[in-house]
């Protein structure tokens, strides 16, 4: 339960909520687009409220977590996506939402105990992005050092758990690897085969064939080595495989039941439906996304997760109800699919999106042409030349500006696919020439002929 707010943060608390409130009407008002300018206002007033609140609790240092900083997080998660939709995506702010989505799949991969090294590497490699983003901007001064100090923070404790499962792989023997790593496959797709709805006899029959094959590998119950040694570590394949089985089970005597009990079917069917929304956004998230728009998937899945108790979902009478693997499973998705998301979102203003998305599809047809050959003619390049014309005139000084006057993040990725499409614009009409001076010359050719034999 967090703590009661001090007399002295009171104020504190009052403006941060204010400031709470302001981005999120500016996350809702989707009849324009966002303001660099009004982003930047928000952004110095809530760094101001925590300089104030760090001189607060020097003074008082047995301060503990309480609405203050739950309301500081709501701020700062809103401000990071205003960051992302305005193509920032280099910046520290935008950095805090791809940390704080990212602790929740770590943490939920700690809690569980199942995963393998090729799940943390990206995970490790990605912190180290993200850490040179926060190391450049405190060297150059451009945010200032409570901010960046946060992230560091935040930063280390994403890294010291992303450590800690490493740690844990390495304690599995190099014999019990290959076993490991796969069987947390047949586990992964042993979950995912139970969230699905229908039937899945004919799915089910080579996970649990193989499942068998592994388990017929033990000799009294335990994997064995090279020369018949037992290698350490057992006790966590064992565990892993039992689990498998386990959950095979529960789909086999529950496929007719869809394998979630009735109490939970509220959770299953809202989990379903986030999943739904967020693999839509997935395939259309060029076109139809926008970064802000997360917060509140994010926020619906921290509600669900705070509904566990001692990492189970529980009835009305405090039971743990059958299909506890399909909503963990979904819920875990659901993370999976924000982070994803997030880690994708490219440095381009949601202003300059329409364009960089005209300019992306001008160029993947205009590949395809390349690819396919011609004859053209002037007629088949029109659209082409027309579609690019149109986007040049956009441009004033060189440069795609904003409706305020502002310019746009993402210059300099729009104008190189734009250079790119009058490229093979350009090899095109060559080409087109070309072939017209080829049949030019066949027909001069053949008027030779005619001429010598009619000379005949």
């Amino acid at each position: 339960m967090a703590a009661p707010v001090a007399q002295e943060e009171l104020p504190i608390l009052e403006a941060v909520i204010n400031i709470r409130n302001r981005l999120t009407a500016l996350k809702r008002d989707r009849a324009d687009f966002i303001k660099p300018s009004e982003v930047n206002a928000l952004y110095q007033a809530v760094v101001k409220q925590v300089t104030k609140l760090n001189d607060v609790r020097e003074e008082n240092t047995t301060t503990c977590s309480n609405r203050v900083d739950t309301a500081l997080a709501d701020v700062f998660s809103l401000l990071s996506l205003c960051y992302l939709t305005l193509g920032r995506t280099k910046e520290c702010p935008a950095v805090y939402s791809q940390l704080a989505s990212m602790r929740q799949i770590i943490t939920h991969m700690e809690e569980s105990g199942h995963y393998n090294e090729p799940d943390l590497a990206p995970f490790h490699r990605r912190l180290g992005e993200l850490r040179s983003i926060v190391q450049h901007d405190a060297e150059s001064g451009k945010h200032p050092e409570a901010m960046t100090k946060l992230l560091e923070r935040q930063l280390n404790e994403c890294d010291a758990i992303v450590r800690s499962l490493q740690d844990s792989l390495s304690e599995i023997s190099v014999e019990l690897i290959p076993f490991h790593d796969r069987l947390v496959t047949l586990r992964r797709q042993l979950v995912a085969l139970a969230a699905k709805e229908g039937s899945h006899k004919a799915e089910l029959k080579p996970l649990a064939d193989e499942l068998r094959k592994i388990d017929s590998k033990r000799v009294d119950g335990k994997f064995l080595g090279p020369g018949g040694i037992v290698p350490a570590s057992q006790a966590v394949c064992s565990s892993l495989l039992e689990d498998c089985f386990d959950i095979l089970q529960q789909i086999k005597a529950q496929d007719e039941s869809k394998n979630v009990a009735s109490s939970l079917k509220p959770i299953h069917d809202r989990l379903s439906q986030l999943r739904a929304e967020l693999e839509n956004l997935v395939l259309t998230h060029r076109w139809s996304l926008r970064e802000t728009d997360l917060y509140n998937y994010s926020l619906s899945l921290q509600e669900i997760d705070k509904m566990r108790i001692d990492g189970k979902f529980v009835d009305a009478d405090g039971n743990r109800p059958p299909g506890q693997y399909v909503l963990l499973y979904l819920l875990r998705r659901c993370y999976g699919l924000i982070y994803r998301l997030l880690s994708s979102s490219e440095p381009v203003s949601e202003e300059l999106m329409p364009i960089a998305n005209k300019l992306s599809t001008v160029k993947k047809c205009l590949n395809e042409v390349c690819k396919h050959g011609g004859p053209f003619s002037p007629r088949d390049l029109y659209p082409y030349q027309l579609a690019l014309h149109q986007i040049d005139s956009m441009r004033k000084d060189g440069k795609f500006v904003g409706h305020d006057g502002s310019v746009p993040e993402g210059q300099g990725i729009v104008m190189a696919h734009l250079n790119e499409c009058h490229e093979l614009l350009e090899m095109l009409k060559e080409s087109m020439d070309e072939e017209n001076n080829l049949y030019e010359d066949e027909d001069d050719e053949q008027v030779d002929e005619t001429s010598d034999v009619i000379t005949d």
